[in-house]
């Protein structure tokens, strides 16, 4: 985790373009830009052209990865990006996407955003294919290597044959030599969309705001259990398993950037929704109203607008503290948040305060915050979450903390309340939350709200987030 930061971290941006006689490379390279909130460890671009792969990644920033000279040499008609934040496999450059398998005469690329819950099962099925199988360390390099190696004569029948056995969340895309395709899980738990890109262009993202930024106008969703491949004859579609939908929640909460559209709702307007219906349910008696940035500016603004009370930016954020790999000391760590936010202490002095974040996870830079208000003259704090208590891990692609590290699955919101040192705290209901962002509750996935797993999860599997050392967990 970066140093101060206390959120689940990111799922993984995934990046597919079919454009000959563009830039795809430096489509891809900006469409990677606008996803960059999605991951930060790592990112990569891969090119074919005239039938070679070339594939550049390194660890860091997308800014950092890639300049003009480096965008210049991976020229080509098609393409898929990457950037990543880690959840299965440690953060090397090894694990960084695109991931390139070859068995044969089929080769591919693919950059994967989500995580499978039964890795170990596929991974002991594929140990005895040839010795590269043994040593694969992550999902992502698994789907790849069962691609090229299941006997199919072309890497769409290959994909075909291996998205069946896949359990868990997956959106992905695919580079053969001469194509682009676009997968996602049967529940659509990680968003995927299409998009035009001019009159024979195509391009797929993790948002909608990746197509903006390129010039792409938006076609539609990828659906849940659906497969696109895009090639010089257009975009078709295969079918390989039931719809059954359910969209991350926090892709509203937090993940997604907030001029992105999902299930046709922007983002935006679910946040700022969210904050009417904090109000409506917690209200509070102060001055001002002051978000955590930048996640929780649409749900202050909603929370200012119902609650009458002024709306105030009374933190500078510091948008040049990206992730570090430097491991800070504790003493580093506890002091982190200031390198980020530092409260504007003239607007706030004497005030009292209604802060409004997205989450709590641990509650340790939650009470950092609180801590840095009151130093600043901050009368009361009361703060407001525009979503439930995390109580539950999640498996299938945002790295959320242990079960036992999750402050909202052991301690009550009084308790809550006392550790970050706050004068109140409320959180959104559940219901208030699904009912922001206009979308049926049977569609979205609850799961660390709720202990609601769209997709069952194996005992082996609970264990790394020790979910069955606590009494009441869900089996």
């Amino acid at each position: 985790m970066t140093s101060g930061d206390d959120k689940p971290q990111e799922a993984c941006g995934v990046v597919g373009i079919y454009a000959p006689g563009q830039e795809v490379a430096k489509l891809t390279y900006n469409a990677l830009l606008a996803l960059q909130h999605r991951g930060q460890e790592s990112a990569g671009i891969t090119v074919v052209d005239s039938g070679l792969m070339t594939t550049f990644k390194e660890m860091g920033l997308v800014a950092q990865v890639f300049n003009e000279n480096v965008l210049n040499t991976l020229t080509g008609d098609l393409a898929i990006g990457h950037v990543r934040y880690s959840t299965t496999g440690s953060s090397t450059w090894e694990n960084a996407q695109p991931i390139y398998r070859h068995q044969g005469k089929l080769g591919t690329a693919l950059g994967h955003n989500g995580n499978l819950v039964n890795t170990m099962k596929l991974a002991a099925s594929l140990a005895g294919v040839n010795e590269r199988s043994r040593e694969v360390s992550n999902d992502s390099d698994l789907i790849a290597e069962m691609i090229v190696t299941c006997g199919k004569p072309t890497v769409e029948e290959g994909i075909l044959d291996t998205l069946p056995q896949l359990e868990g969340a997956f959106s992905l895309v695919i580079l053969d030599d001469h194509t682009v395709f676009g997968a996602r899980d049967p529940h659509g738990l990680r968003p995927l969309v299409l998009g035009a890109l001019g009159s024979t262009g195509y391009a797929l993202a993790s948002e909608t705001c990746a197509l903006d930024t390129i010039g792409a106008t938006f076609i539609r969703e990828v659906e849940p259990g659906e497969m696109v491949v895009i090639d010089s004859t257009g975009v078709r579609s295969h079918r390989y398993a039931e719809a059954t939908p359910s969209l991350c929640v926090f892709e509203y909460v937090y993940f997604a950037r907030p001029d992105s559209i999902l299930y046709g709702k922007s983002v935006q307007k679910a946040r700022y929704q969210m904050g009417m219906k904090l109000a409506e349910e917690s209200p509070a008696d102060a001055d001002i109203v002051i978000p955590v940035p930048d996640s929780g500016r649409g749900s202050a603004a909603g929370f200012s607008q119902t609650s009458k009370l002024p709306y105030v930016d009374g933190f500078v954020k510091n948008s040049y503290v990206g992730r570090t790999f430097i491991q800070p000391s504790q003493e580093t760590r506890q002091r982190g948040i200031g390198n980020k936010l530092n409260p504007i202490a003239h607007l706030i002095e004497g005030k009292r305060l209604v802060v409004v974040d997205d989450s709590i996870v641990r509650g340790t830079t939650t009470r950092q915050i609180v801590r840095l208000l009151r130093h600043a003259g901050a009368k009361e704090v009361h703060m407001r979450i525009s979503s439930p208590p995390i109580k539950w891990p999640c498996f299938y692609g945002i790295d959320t903390a242990n079960r036992d590290e999750l402050i909202g699955g052991h301690k009550t919101v009084d308790e809550i309340c006392a550790h970050i040192e706050a004068d109140s705290l409320a959180y959104l209901s559940e219901e208030g939350m699904i009912e922001a962002t206009e979308t049926a509750a049977e569609k979205l996935c609850t799961a660390c709200f709720s202990s609601n797993y769209p997709i069952p999860v194996p005992v082996e599997v609970k264990l790394t987030k020790n979910m069955l050392e606590v009494e009441g967990a869900p089996q």
